[in-house]
């Protein structure tokens, strides 16, 4: 029974994919000046970065982790702030009804604290190594 359920919505699937499906013309001018410009200013204003990211430490590799671990550093706070927020809510609010959830909910605050930590010493701890450690 399970087989041939599973036929007949593989069947109607297929079918709904062929027969929905429309065709989409892009337009020639898809961005207008103004949002170019941006697009060009943004792309200017990185690759300024990360040369003088390469400046600073002396070498084309070195500079480009340098620039990565600093965007990982910014871009980790929100997110880790947002899982560990999660996680409270499954450990405060959820947790209350179900002990796995409760427990799943203090992994997950554990988790996101650990990688928030790892994020924020990593570029230290980088560039500590690239100045002090490579003579």
């Amino acid at each position: 029974m399970k087989s041939k359920a599973i036929i007949v919505l593989t069947i109607i699937a297929i079918l709904g994919i062929l027969f929905c499906t429309t065709k989409v013309y892009a337009e020639n001018k898809v961005l207008d000046n103004k949002i170019e410009s941006q697009l060009v200013e943004i792309k200017e204003h990185e690759s300024k970065t990360i040369e003088d990211y390469q400046a600073r430490y002396g070498s084309e590799a070195y500079g480009t982790v340098a620039y990565i671990l600093n965007l990982v550093r910014i871009w980790s706070i929100p997110l880790c702030f947002l899982g560990i927020a999660i996680g409270a809510v499954h450990k405060s609010i959820l947790g209350i009804r179900k002990l796995d959830t409760l427990e799943k909910g203090r992994g997950m605050v554990v988790m996101f604290v650990t990688i928030l930590i790892i994020c924020q010493v990593l570029p230290l701890a980088f560039a500590l190594v690239v100045k002090f450690g490579r003579g």
